[in-house]
C-alpha cells in the first residue's frame, strides 16, 4: 500500500491521540478509581496502534500494544492505578512521541525502547517496575538508574560526512564535546540552550546525541553530546563553555578524519541495534497489532461523519501570506498613484480594492491564528514530573487556552513561559512544610491565563509562592552592577522587580540568595522583545508573584504611524504609541544631564531620533518638536521626529542576517512610492 499520501495526517492524528492520552492520564491521576477515563485512554491508543501498523511503523504500533496491555489490566480492575505505573505510562508516552517526530522529520519511527517495555512487562506480572535499569539490573538497592553517553566517536550518515570532509578541506577542526550537567541542575532545557548559543557562536553545529528535539524536551538526563566544525582551538572551547552555570564537565574531543571513518566501518553495533529491535518486536505481538487495526478499518467503513473542517498545510498558508504581503505593498503604491492622478474613477476603484483586500487581510490572518492550548497543553504533563522531583504539591490552572495567537508567535513562546512555569515552581512555590508554617495551603497554585486586549495577547503565569524580596534583589543587582546604590534608592517596587530580567544579574547565586528567582530571565525577556511584546512583573513577598507578557495578534502586518526624519522616512508601531504631541522649544527641562518634558504630570525623557540614526541635516527646524510619546510596561520615552505622515498598514519584512544587529531597528517596509521605511524598534529606546 502506498501510504506516503497519508503521512502527513497520520502525523497530525498521531499527535492529536498522543496529547490526548497525556491529559488523560494527567485527569486519571487526580481520579484513579474513574474507569471511563481509562476506557479513553485505551481508545486512543488503540486506533494510534491500528494506524501505525498500517502505515508501516511497527515498533510504534508494537509500543503502543504494550502500553495498551496495562491499560486494559488496569480497565479490567486487575490492577490498580499508581503514581509509579503512571510514571511508566507516561515514559512510553514520551517515547511514542519521540518516534512520532522522528518520522516528522523524515526518519523511520525506530527508537530503543528496551527499558520501557522492560518496566510495563514487570507490571504485567504484578512486579515493581522500579526495580530494573535499562539493562534489567536490580536497583533494589536504591541506586538511580542514569544513562550516560559515551565518549566514543559518534556515527555519521553520508551528508555529515561529507560537511565534516569538506569543512576539514577548508582549514575547520572536528570536535566531539560530551557535556555532563550538575545532578542537582534542575533547568537542564535551560543550560542546554545556554550552551548551543556559545557553540553557535564558535561554529557550526553538526549533530547531536540525544537529537535537539529530545533535549529541548529535557528527555535526556545529565550529558549530552555535540559534534561541531569550527576554527577555535578545544580548550578554548572548553572553558568557554564551562562559563555557564551547573555544568559539572566538559570533554572535547579532536576528531581525525580517520576516527570517523573507521567508526563508520564497524557493523557490530548495527547488528546489535537490529537484533534488540527485533526482539523486542516479537515480544509486543506484531501479528496482532495488525489484526486489530483490520478490526478498526471494518468499523469505519459505515461511518459517514460531516466534516466542516479540513487540514492544511502549514507551508501554504506561510506562502499564502506571502503573497499577500506583495498584495498590500502593491495596494499602497496603488494609493499613492491615485492620489497623484487625482482620477475620480481610478480613485473609486483603488477604494473598492482597498476595502475587498481589507476583508482578504482579515480572513487570511484568522486562518493563521491558532489557540495557544497548542503550547498550553504541554504544560500540566510538566507541572507534574517538576512537583514529583521537587517534593513539592502543585495545582496548575489554565484559563483561557482557546485565546489565539498568529502561528509565528505561537511558535516563539513556548520557550519563554517553560521557563517562567518552571521558575514559578522551582523557586516561588514553597515546600509543603514552609506553606503549611506560613498558614498556607499545602498545595501552591500556579495560574497560567491568557485574554485579548485590543490588538494583543497578554499572558499571565501567576503564583501564590514566597513573592519577591525587594530588599535582596536590589541588594544582589548593586553587587553585579546592574543599578547603583544612589539609582537603586529611587526605583520603584515594579522596577525592582524587573532588574531580576538584567542582563548580568542571572547568576547561580541568585537561586539561593534572591528569593529563588532570576535565572535566565533576560533570556526570556529578550525573547519576549524579540516579538514585539514586553514582560512586566509585580509581587507581594510572601503572597506570590504575576509575570505578565503582551504580545502582538501577529507579526506579519502591522499598523504604524509613519513620521518624516529630513528627508528620511521611519515607522513607529501603533502598539507602542500613546499620542502624538506638538511642544515649544522652550518647554524643554534638563534633568540628571537628560532632556526632558512635562507630559501630564509626569516627566518624560526626549529621544531625538535624527542624533539616534544620524539622519543628515537638510532642513531647518523651527521653534516646535513633533514628540511620539510611547511606552514600554511602566516606563515612557518621548520621540522627536520632524514631522508626521500618518497612520498605515505595512508588511514588516526582516532585515535579513547581515543588519540583526542594528541599534533600534526591528526591521523595514516598502512604501507606495516605493521608498523603504525602517521601523524602529521602541523597546531598545527605552530605559
Amino acid at each position: 500500500m502506498e501510504t506516503s499520501q497519508y503521512l502527513e495526517m497520520f502525523i497530525d492524528e498521531s499527535k492529536e491521540h498522543l496529547q490526548s492520552i497525556n491529559e488523560q492520564l494527567l485527569a486519571l491521576e487526580d481520579s484513579p478509581n474513574d474507569l471511563a477515563i481509562v476506557s479513553e485512554i485505551f481508545r486512543s491508543a488503540h486506533t494510534l496502534k491500528g494506524m501505525s501498523a498500517t502505515m508501516g511503523y511497527d515498533d510504534l504500533a508494537n509500543l503502543t500494544h504494550k502500553m495498551e496491555n496495562v491499560l486494559d489490566l488496569i480497565r479490567n480492575k486487575k490492577i490498580d492505578v499508581t503514581p509509579d505505573i503512571l510514571d511508566v505510562v507516561f515514559q512510553s508516552v514520551d517515547d511514542l512521541e519521540a518516534m512520532v517526530n522522528d518520522i516528522a522529520s523524515g526518519g523511520n519511527g525506530k527508537r530503543d525502547v528496551t527499558e520501557v517495555v522492560s518496566k510495563l512487562l514487570m507490571i504485567e506480572k504484578g512486579e515493581d517496575p522500579n526495580t530494573i535499569n535499562s539493562k534489567g539490573t536490580d536497583l533494589s538497592s536504591g541506586q538511580k538508574a542514569v544513562k550516560s553517553i559515551s565518549n566514543k566517536v559518534e556515527k555519521f550518515d553520508q551528508f555529515e560526512l561529507t560537511v565534516i570532509e569538506q569543512s576539514m578541506e577548508q582549514g575547520f577542526s572536528s570536535f566531539q564535546i560530551t557535556v555532563k550537567l550538575r545532578d542537582d541542575c534542575l533547568l537542564r532545557g535551560a543550560r542546554v540552550f545556554m550552551v548551543f548559543e556559545i557553540i553557535e557562536q564558535i561554529g557550526e553545529i553538526i549533530k547531536s546525541n540525544p537529537p535537539v528535539e529530545d533535549l529541548e524536551e529535557e528527555r535526556f538526563d545529565f550529558e549530552f553530546t555535540v559534534i561541531v566544525v569550527s576554527k577555535e582551538n578545544g580548550d578554548d572551547i572548553e572553558k568557554r563553555i564551562m562559563k555557564v552555570s551547573e555544568i559539572e564537565s566538559v570533554i572535547v574531543t579532536e576528531l581525525s578524519i580517520d576516527d570517523i571513518k573507521s567508526e563508520q566501518s564497524k557493523p557490530e553495533q548495527d547488528k546489535k541495534n537490529e537484533e534488540t529491535a527485533t526482539s523486542i518486536s516479537n515480544s509486543l505481538g506484531t501479528n496482532e497489532s495488525k489484526s486489530d487495526e483490520v478490526k478498526e478499518k471494518e468499523k469505519s467503513k459505515g461511518q459517514n461523519v460531516t466534516n466542516k473542517t479540513i487540514r492544511v498545510n502549514i507551508e501554504r498558508l506561510d506562502i499564502l501570506m506571502n503573497l499577500f504581503e506583495e498584495l498590500v505593498i502593491d495596494r499602497g503604491r496603488l494609493e499613492q498613484i491615485s492620489n497623484d492622478l487625482n482620477n475620480a474613477e481610478l480613485h473609486e476603484t483603488v477604494e473598492r480594492m482597498s476595502r475587498i483586500s481589507g476583508d482578504l487581510q482579515n480572513i487570511i490572518l484568522n486562518m493563521r491564528m491558532v489557540p495557544v492550548e497548542q503550547v498550553f497543553n504541554r504544560f500540566p504533563r510538566m507541572v507534574r514530573q517538576l512537583a514529583r522531583d521537587l517534593n513539592k504539591k502543585i495545582n496548575l490552572e489554565i484559563i483561557g487556552a482557546e485565546t489565539e495567537l498568529d502561528r509565528t508567535v505561537i511558535d516563539e513562546i513556548g520557550d519563554p513561559l517553560v521557563h517562567l512555569i518552571r521558575n514559578a515552581i522551582d523557586h516561588g512555590i514553597e515546600t509543603p512544610e514552609e506553606r503549611i508554617k506560613k498558614g498556607k495551603p499545602e498545595t501552591g497554585t500556579v495560574v497560567l491565563k491568557a485574554f485579548h486586549s485590543g490588538n494583543h495577547v497578554f499572558i499571565e503565569i501567576e503564583d501564590d509562592g514566597a513573592g519577591i524580596n525587594r530588599e535582596k534583589v536590589l541588594t544582589k543587582a548593586i553587587e553585579r552592577g546592574v543599578v547603583t546604590a544612589e539609582a537603586g534608592a529611587n526605583l520603584t517596587n515594579k522596577q525592582v522587580y524587573e532588574l531580576i530580567m538584567a542582563s548580568g544579574f542571572s547568576t547561580a547565586d541568585v537561586i539561593s540568595d534572591v528569593s529563588g528567582r532570576g535565572v535566565g530571565l533576560d533570556v526570556v525577556k529578550n525573547t519576549i522583545e524579540s516579538l514585539s511584546g514586553s514582560v512586566t512583573i509585580d509581587s507581594k513577598q510572601g503572597e506570590g508573584s504575576i509575570f505578565s507578557i503582551q504580545l502582538p495578534l501577529t507579526l506579519s502586518i502591522i499598523s504604524v504611524m509613519l513620521v518624516e526624519i529630513q528627508d528620511e522616512k521611519y515607522a513607529i508601531p501603533l502598539s507602542s504609541i500613546i499620542e502624538t504631541a506638538i511642544i515649544k522649544k522652550e518647554d524643554i527641562l534638563n534633568a540628571h544631564n537628560q532632556k526632558v518634558i512635562d507630559f501630564r504630570g509626569k516627566v518624560v525623557p526626549l529621544v531625538f531620533l535624527k542624533d539616534i540614526f544620524e539622519v543628515p541635516v537638510t532642513k531647518e527646524e523651527d521653534g516646535f518638536l513633533s514628540v511620539v510619546i510611547v511606552r514600554k510596561g511602566d516606563k515612557m520615552a518621548g520621540l522627536v521626529v520632524d514631522s508626521f505622515i500618518g497612520q498605515q498598514e505595512i508588511v514588516l519584512k526582516s532585515l535579513g542576517n547581515y543588519l540583526n544587529s542594528a541599534f533600534a531597528i526591528s526591521g523595514a517596509t516598502i512604501l507606495g512610492n516605493g521608498q523603504v521605511a525602517l521601523i524602529i524598534d521602541c523597546n531598545a529606546l527605552i530605559k
